[in-house]
């Protein structure tokens, strides 16, 4: 009779053996335990949270967003790894039991609580537009993403051109001027060396791309994000990068720069041949032509909100239903319901200027002025945002970053990533 074989495993497939246990200890939960992030009033840093879910989700683990539960709570299973991860960021977690989970789980299923459980599947990946001088820290968007550890990538107007948009789940547009009036900065600051070299940045990126002015490179980049959208792209836009968006669609040939911009004149016709049809928001605006005036249009609302004053500066987040209508219930998670509101060049819009079909999330009633909206256009979605940054109340040209280790807990800027984590959520048919 032979003898059994008894060889010793060689050495690399010892190494094999131990790199796919490893492995195994990252991807396998520790125990039947779950890992509990609250966004309530407990949370610590609530900014930091979503980086944590991002953070989960880049590592191919599944994250359960708790919509209305404690604030909008976020379910993982447990993974030392995310444990230390939480503990390193300040982030407020709890470990709980399986059976624990389920009875969390079964509350949310009840037909009759408004909360309801979305599944976070894969982090999207990211892109910010804006242009090579820009700061991470004078865009809120970017401040936030960088504050709670998000990854994206800036791309500009050649990358757009170029078609580079369907690589990405999520776009933002920095605080941008699409119409091609260098954001009507002209009366204070048309002498200023940051204006003069952003109007020669731009009138030769324009050229170099093959157009006669920038506003019609500008139109070209928003019709291209306009096609993104349309294909299935997420867009998220604050302050002017809200109506001028609009505006720059609505006026598709039809000059409505000055010769101050574009060194010749204005259509004389502009405000008639305005096609509303094309905006994504807005309808029935009146454009504002002259140089000398800080505005667009009368979409912004900055004359009524300041009237008002910060101390009564406030908008409302509407209560949606989390069963029937998950799409606005995610983006309006929150642990307030009542925002502090902020100014920019675009602070919020007149209500009776947005189109019907429109969602209206977040708003100041008493003011006709509405701050958060959100729709559909194709197959994607988009989100407008107004004011600059929630936590600088009138943010000017020339001040100093905001430090968001100062405002963890920030209601305003959570809607902000809300946002960048919505194109995580799998798929799931509104219902009707």
């Amino acid at each position: 009779m032979t003898p059994a074989s008894t060889t010793t495993p060689h050495r690399s497939d010892l190494r094999a053996l131990l790199v796919g246990l490893l492995v195994l200890a990252v991807v396998l939960p520790a125990s039947a335990t779950k890992l509990l992030i609250p966004m309530d009033g407990s949370q610590r840093n609530h900014l930091k949270a979503y980086g944590i879910a991002f953070w989960t989700l880049g590592r191919d683990a599944t994250v359960e967003w708790l919509l209305n539960y404690r604030g909008g709570s976020f379910l993982i299973d447990h993974y030392k790894e995310v444990e230390q991860e939480c503990a390193i960021r300040g982030v407020t977690y709890q470990v709980i039991a399986d059976g624990q989970a389920a009875q969390i789980l079964a509350e949310i299923a009840d037909p009759e609580v408004n909360m309801e459980v979305v599944k976070l599947e894969k982090a999207p990946k990211i892109a910010v537009y804006a242009p090579e001088s820009f700061q991470p820290w004078d865009d809120a968007v970017a401040l936030v993403m960088t504050y709670a550890e998000i990854p994206y990538e800036r791309i500009y107007d050649q990358q757009i051109i170029s078609g580079a948009l369907p690589k990405y789940d999520w776009l933002h547009l920095h605080h941008e001027d699409f119409t091609g009036q260098y954001g009507k900065f002209y009366r204070m600051y048309r002498n200023a060396p940051w204006y003069v070299a952003q109007v020669q940045e731009s009138e030769a990126m324009a050229a170099s791309l093959g157009f006669a002015k920038v506003s019609q490179m500008k139109l070209a980049v928003a019709t291209k994000i306009r096609d993104y959208v349309s294909g299935g792209g997420y867009l998220f836009t604050m302050c002017s990068g809200t109506d001028s968006y609009d505006i720059a669609l609505s006026a598709e040939g039809v000059d409505i720069c000055t010769p101050e911009f574009d060194h010749d004149p204005i259509d004389p016709q502009a405000q008639q041949k305005i096609d509303f049809g094309r905006t994504f928001a807005f309808k029935d605006f009146r454009l504002v032509t002259d140089p000398m005036i800080y505005e667009f249009s009368n979409i912004d609302a900055t004359d009524i909100h300041g009237n008002i004053g910060q101390t009564r500066d406030f908008f409302t987040l509407f209560d949606f239903s989390a069963k029937w209508d998950i799409v606005p219930t995610m983006l309006c998670q929150s642990h307030e319901q009542v925002v502090r509101g902020f100014m920019g060049q675009t602070t919020a819009f007149r209500k009776s200027l947005v189109k019907p079909g429109v969602l209206v999330m977040g708003e100041n009633k008493a003011q006709g002025t509405v701050k958060y909206i959100h729709g559909e256009f194709g197959l994607g979605q988009w989100t407008f945002y107004g004011g600059h940054d929630p936590e600088d109340y009138q943010h000017m040209v020339g001040d100093p970053p905001t430090d968001l280790s100062l405002h963890p807990n920030s209601a305003g800027y959570r809607l902000i990533l809300n946002n960048i984590l919505f194109p995580a959520a799998r798929k799931k048919k509104q219902k009707t």
